[in-house]
């Protein structure tokens, strides 16, 4: 069965490796994917061997690559590793890539991910020569029917002079319908975004673009690249179980209800922990507005403890994604997918009053968190869209292990190395040995709740350079410029945070 129903575009179906010729030395280039999902399959191996090529012969060739989000090692890895990228944004994950990155093979510009797709469609990174787009399928009027993500597909193909599209035949035709698209219109009229309980539908199934700028289509049957989850450990239990707490010490103040909980969550083997942990607690009805399905989220709707989840892609595990696939009829009942622009909209995440829900590299003592970067410089990831969440959201919350490197490294510092969130914005901290509430707290009172949940080999060292700072600075947030990162000074020399 052609998934293909437009007469037009089924005259342009060609190769992976043609459609790959007709994208420059010098193209930007902008893709589908977010987190390992709805990602081109073919065209960046193409696209990395054309790169290759001209390499070989002496020849340049390099292109900005620009998407949702991270994608996977057949599309960020492949592109990294031909040298096919001159500046790569938002956001990436992939190991080669990050490498190449940090050795300054590829610039590279981070930004919150709500801003991306205006900052592309004003222009910030000049015109959009070739956008790559993964569909379900094409419908017989020309509309795309998305895949396993939206991401920034619709602005990116706005903005885009030429179109390649695939077209993924391992993804479930019963994705069509889970979809909202809805377009966020110019300024200075632009009208607010009509979202007021988490499950809202308020656009269409489909996207509608200008078929005229299709200049290939691809076909595929090559399954999503997301990694699978590891096994909870007991760290991970411990975490889950404090930031439990912490939820039911906003019911008990009166600030949350069991059937109320409107939740956000970063990626990763934590927060998927805290999702285990929900299934045997009090809370019913719970509620994703989100950037992401997780495993975590469809055990909960599975258990009927989740209601809906809206998020603007998946980020499952091969197994779940393959019950995605295969139940995705059923579960187009709870989830629904949306553009990049209204999923972590500042407008939308303040108004459902959610709490969110974010991984860190460290925070410091009086509650400055750091996402990006190991030791000040190192990139590890990018912000993604914690920050959209943290500074938006009724409460936001970050969940850490107390210590990495088996012991070398401290998440908690006397100072962060660099600061994506800060003090003012990050507001409960969750270790392995609590929780750390900061609201309403004077940067001097923040302190020995970040202390008492750092791992107790390092809370001493803590104690004294705050005993330092208040004997050599200012006291409103004290710190000792000489001995600031001193954490830091004894990994680099050393090769571990205590010396």
């Amino acid at each position: 069965m052609s998934r293909i129903d437009n007469a037009e575009l089924r005259g342009k179906v060609m190769s992976a490796d043609d459609a790959a010729k007709l994208i420059n030395h010098g193209d930007v280039v902008a893709a589908s994917g977010f987190t390992g999902a709805a990602y081109p399959k073919a065209l960046p191996t193409a696209i990395a061997n054309r790169a290759k090529e001209f390499h070989a012969r002496g020849d340049e060739f390099q292109i900005d690559f620009h998407t949702g989000a991270s994608t996977a090692p057949d599309c960020d890895g492949v592109l990294a590793e031909a040298n096919a990228i001159r500046l790569r944004f938002p956001y990436q994950s992939d190991p080669q890539m990050r490498n190449t990155i940090n050795a300054g093979g590829m610039k590279y510009y981070d930004t919150h991910l709500s801003h991306s797709a205006r900052q592309i469609t004003a222009g910030f990174f000049g015109d959009v020569d070739v956008t790559i787009v993964e569909a379900t399928r094409i419908t017989e009027e020309g509309h795309l029917i998305p895949s396993s993500g939206v991401g920034n597909n619709v602005e990116f193909l706005d903005a885009a002079e030429k179109i390649i599209i695939e077209v993924n035949s391992w993804q479930s035709l019963d994705l069509e319908g889970m979809a909202d698209i809805y377009r966020i219109g110019a300024a200075p009229n632009r009208q607010h975004i009509p979202i007021y309980a988490t499950g809202d539908r308020i656009g269409k199934t489909y996207i509608d673009i200008d078929v005229s700028k299709v200049i290939a289509v691809v076909e595929t049957d090559l399954p999503d690249r997301n990694a699978p989850f590891k096994p909870i450990d007991e760290v991970s239990k411990q975490i889950a179980g404090y930031f439990l707490d912490f939820l039911e010490s906003e019911v008990k103040a009166g600030r949350l209800r069991y059937d109320g909980y409107v939740m956000q969550s970063g990626v990763g083997n934590v927060p998927n922990a805290v999702m285990a942990g929900l299934l045997d607690s009090n809370f019913e009805n719970i509620q994703a507005y989100t950037e992401v399905i997780q495993d975590g989220m469809v055990d909960l709707i599975d258990a009927g403890k989740m209601s809906v989840a809206s998020a603007t892609s998946f980020s499952l595990s091969p197994e779940y994604a393959n019950k995605m696939n295969e139940e995705a009829k059923r579960y187009r009942d709870y989830i629904i997918t949306r553009p990049l622009q209204v999923s972590n909209h500042p407008e939308v995440i303040r108004r459902l009053d959610l709490i969110s829900n974010n991984g860190l590299i460290e925070a410091d003592i009086y509650g400055n968190v750091n996402s990006t970067n190991v030791s000040g410089s190192r990139i590890m990831n990018g912000i993604g869209g914690s920050g959209d969440f943290t500074r938006n959201a009724f409460t936001s919350t970050f969940i850490t292990p107390s210590e990495a490197k088996g012991g070398a490294i401290s998440a908690i510092v006397p100072f962060a190395s660099h600061i994506d969130h800060t003090e003012h914005d990050a507001m409960v901290i969750v270790s392995e040995y609590g929780y750390a509430d900061l609201r309403g707290l004077a940067p001097q009172d923040r302190v020995p709740k970040m202390i008492a949940i750092a791992h107790p080999d390092y809370r001493p060292l803590l104690e004294e350079y705050f005993e330092r700072a208040k004997a050599s600075s200012h006291q409103q947030t004290p710190h000792d410029l000489a001995t600031a990162f001193s954490f830091h000074q004894r990994l680099a020399e050393t090769g571990s945070m205590k010396g």
